[in-house]
């Protein structure tokens, strides 16, 4: 699919964004209306075992997520902050865990690539002392350049330090989003973040094929999930982010627990399923 060709559909909004504007700033909540976030199983599924966050969940233990990243962290295209991903996401999983005391931390800073946020992840897990950090990383480094040899070192590096604090990880990765396709090197970072994840056992959050999924099937309509500026994603989509992003943790800090306790538990083939996450699914999702 071309960039051209997503972009009639994807950057359509902006009359819809403005309209939308003055009314969510006084009612961030409610003044949206409710899109369909409907995603493949196959897509939305974090496989990789988040055992320190699981564990707290099933304990009823406080738990902090460091929301790590650029811009689409901090929330730019929102029409405030209380519409970012993390801000959504912390009240997404205080609705499904209303019994446990869950804190999303926003440590996105706009404009910053992967060695800022290196610089940030060494700094900010010790002062935080995270359970989670939720590492949105790969988008500005796509934009501002083709070659991808550093990147994928100072990554796998990030999650190294993560793993050495005993910090549960979850690597997200590009949004869909026309400027992003314009550019050469997403197939790689794509590859790329998919490689580190599987090969340090980490999380994988499919952000980019989840919303590969959402345009091909129409599902924010009539809203659209990137703003006027072909990058940025909107109060919809954000909204949906957090709602998936929510299921997902869910989902496998509850099917981690029922492991945990059966006697049946199959090691290999969990490890089977591990490593067939990467594989792409064919149906909702268009070809390339």
């Amino acid at each position: 699919m071309t960039a051209n060709r997503v972009t009639g559909r994807l950057v359509a909004a902006l009359g819809f964004g403005l309209a939308l504007n003055g009314s969510t700033l006084a009612d961030p909540i409610t003044s949206v209306a409710e899109p369909s976030c409907a995603a493949p199983m196959a897509l939305s599924a974090i496989v990789a075992p988040l055992e320190r966050t699981a564990s707290r969940i099933e304990a009823r233990k406080p738990l902090t997520i460091l929301a790590m990243g650029s811009s689409s962290t901090v929330g730019v295209g929102a029409t405030s902050p209380a519409m970012s991903y993390p801000s959504r996401l912390e009240r997404e999983l205080s609705q499904r865990f209303p019994d446990g005391e869950i804190k999303v931390i926003n440590h996105g800073v706009g404009g910053q690539d992967v060695p800022e946020e290196l610089t940030r992840l060494e700094r900010d897990v010790t002062a935080e002392h995270p359970d989670l950090v939720i590492w949105q990383v790969g988008t500005n480094a796509v934009l501002r350049r083709d070659d991808r040899s550093s990147d994928e070192q100072l990554i796998a590096r990030g999650v190294a330090l993560l793993q050495q604090e005993g910090v549960d990880v979850v690597l997200m990765d590009l949004q869909y989003a026309p400027r992003v396709l314009a550019r050469p090197a997403w197939t790689e970072m794509e590859r790329l973040i998919k490689a580190i994840a599987r090969h340090a056992h980490v999380g994988l959050f499919r952000r980019f094929e989840i919303m590969e999924a959402w345009d091909h099937t129409h599902q924010l309509a009539p809203a659209e999930m990137i703003g006027a500026d072909g990058l940025h994603m909107t109060d919809v989509s954000y909204g949906c982010l957090a709602n998936q992003l929510a299921d997902a943790l869910a989902s496998n800090w509850r099917a981690r627990g029922k492991l945990a306790e059966s006697p049946n538990r199959n090691p290999a083939s969990i490890a089977q399923f591990d490593s067939s996450a990467g594989a792409r699914p064919s149906g909702m999702v268009g070809q390339r």
